[in-house]
């Protein structure tokens, strides 16, 4: 029996668990976890397959789910992961940015490619050699919790300076740093009104050549930033 656990019941993880109804996602039983129980509560009065929900990581252990998805936060990350592990259990870890001041290393961390996609030849490069990864996000400021009216450049710096200042809306820098070097990867995050949607350009220049990519994708309606 397949049973996938949803550790936060927030977009994120009201998209997953809908997926699960469509049966996008195979699985016999669904295992909610939200320290506010309402929302998983809620999930589960809009879905008709087998769902437990349950008031703490433990319980969620004890019922033996064959695959956790975090999607929390990076502070859940960094509380759960070691427990997760310990019991052998699959981790699908969304909050990416946890794991860049991360030891943890296994074959049960699965990172997703999220926003963006290129992740496997950016990978590939890294075998003949990546000198420079560029990211440049533009978000409309309500993403931001900015109000500007004008076009404004909010950060510039390395990835993990970026997922300090954003933790909820810098995942992409650290999916692309930990796919080649922190050290690597230089960021810059646009607040830009003109924009509607979420804009991830990356400019990868390696050993022979350069790589450019571009994604723009659709804010969830009820969490701009996701």
């Amino acid at each position: 029996m397949k049973k996938v656990g949803i550790i936060g019941c927030g977009a994120i993880g009201t998209l997953i668990s809908n997926a699960i109804e469509k049966g996008i996602i195979k699985c016999d039983e669904l295992i909610l976890y939200d320290r506010n129980v309402e929302r998983a509560e809620k999930i589960r009065g809009s879905l008709h397959v087998p769902v437990t929900v349950v008031k703490s990581l433990e319980e969620m252990l004890r019922l033996k789910p064959t695959v956790i998805v975090e999607a929390a936060s990076q502070q859940a990350v960094k509380e759960y992961i070691d427990r997760i592990l310990t019991e052998n259990i699959e981790l699908i870890v969304m909050s990416v940015g946890a794991l860049l001041d991360s030891n943890v290393k296994s074959e049960k961390v699965h990172i997703p490619s999220g926003a963006i996609g290129g992740l496997d030849a950016i990978s590939s490069a890294m075998t003949a050699g990546v000198n420079e990864v560029v990211l440049t996000t533009r978000k409309n400021p309500k993403a931001l919790d900015m109000n500007n009216r004008e076009e404004k450049t909010v950060f510039e710096g390395s990835a993990r300076e970026a997922v300090r200042r954003f933790p909820r809306e810098m995942n992409v820098a650290a999916t692309l740093a930990l796919t080649t070097k922190p050290e690597k990867v230089k960021v810059r995050v646009i607040s830009d009104p003109k924009v509607e949607r979420n804009v991830h350009e990356i400019r990868v220049k390696w050993k022979h050549g350069d790589m450019q990519f571009k994604f723009a994708n659709e804010p969830h309606p009820e969490n701009p930033r996701t």
